[in-house]
């Protein structure tokens, strides 16, 4: 097997409001589009973020109603207080402040207008 790509696919109310969030934010351009489906991407990201509104019938019968819960899209960065400050000025919410965790991970988290969290991190020295 050869893998060619990857991608996240995120089930949203409001396809247009997150994939806005991502391009204006995070520099995320889109690729395809179409009613109720979005996918982004970024050349350096390794990965697309793909959209898709709530209750569309490609996605699985018992899935079509939930929400992107209980996850954190997350992007490694190289200076992620910068990013913090830059975020923090174009008035974007830090949900979670600029954080250490103790196993070298230095992290902050915005959240996105349909409720996905969004973590920048930068992995730090001990």
């Amino acid at each position: 097997m050869q893998i060619t790509g990857a991608a996240v696919s995120l089930t949203v109310a409001d396809v247009t409001a997150s994939a806005a969030f991502l391009q204006q934010h995070f520099g995320f351009a889109e690729q395809m589009a179409a009613d109720g489906f979005a996918s982004l991407g970024r050349p350096d990201s390794g990965m697309n973020v793909v959209y898709l509104r709530r209750g569309l019938d490609v996605l699985p019968e018992g899935f079509r109603d939930q929400h992107a819960a209980g996850l954190i899209l997350a992007f490694t960065v190289a200076d992620v207080a910068a990013e913090e400050a830059r975020l923090r000025a174009a008035g974007v919410e830090i949900t979670m402040p600029l954080r250490d965790e103790p196993w070298g991970e230095r992290l902050f988290q915005v959240t996105d207008p349909n409720g996905v969290v969004i973590q920048l991190v930068e992995w730090v020295q001990q």
